[in-house]
């Protein structure tokens, strides 16, 4: 059986949580001014943090978390890209990119995220993003002495050039798997 934690205890998880809560906030106020030669800016991604997860992914180099707004989580729930649709004007998506470390308390080998390195947004925007297949996009790199993030990449069409593998998906890589 778990025990019930002591009020001890949990008034210290629930300040842990809004301290973590509170950094969110700080670190997005601070990049919310930050602007892409895309012309995407970070305060277009405002609230990404609460979007659902569509999937993770991991590299040598880094943990990843890709989150999607609710207008692209209805659209891939309705089969796109997979049904042949496009994912609507509107869509967009935010890659979360970490250093990974291994868990030092798991009784078994895991990954977890370390360092913060970057935030990877892209939109879906027929007519602004024309030229690059209806989407921009904006890597943001994340600077951890200044606390801030600064725009990584040469413009909308910084992503466009790998992205054109999946073309046939809407130029989206990252499927939404079966839960």
């Amino acid at each position: 059986m778990f025990e019930k934690p002591s009020l001890p205890s949990r008034v210290l998880r629930a300040a842990s949580a809004a301290a973590f809560g509170a950094v969110l906030t700080v670190l997005g106020g601070i990049a919310l001014a930050a602007q892409a030669p895309s012309g995407l800016a970070f305060s277009e991604f405002r609230g990404y943090e609460d979007w659902r997860v569509v999937a993770v992914s991991q590299t040598e180099e880094e943990i990843k978390v890709i989150v999607a707004n609710p207008a692209m989580i209805e659209a891939y729930r309705a089969g796109v890209p997979g049904n042949g649709k496009k994912f609507p004007d509107g869509s967009k998506v935010a890659k979360i990119r970490w250093k990974p470390q291994k868990n030092a308390e798991s009784p078994f080998p895991v990954n977890v995220p370390s360092s913060l390195v970057a935030v990877d947004f892209i939109e879906r925007d027929s007519k602004r993003f024309a030229d690059s297949g209806g989407w921009g996009y904006a890597p943001f790199n994340y600077n951890a002495t200044s606390d801030t993030f600064a725009p990584n990449g040469s413009g909308t069409k910084c992503g466009v050039a790998c992205h054109t593998a999946v073309a046939s998906k809407d130029y989206i890589f990252t499927a939404y798997p079966k839960r």
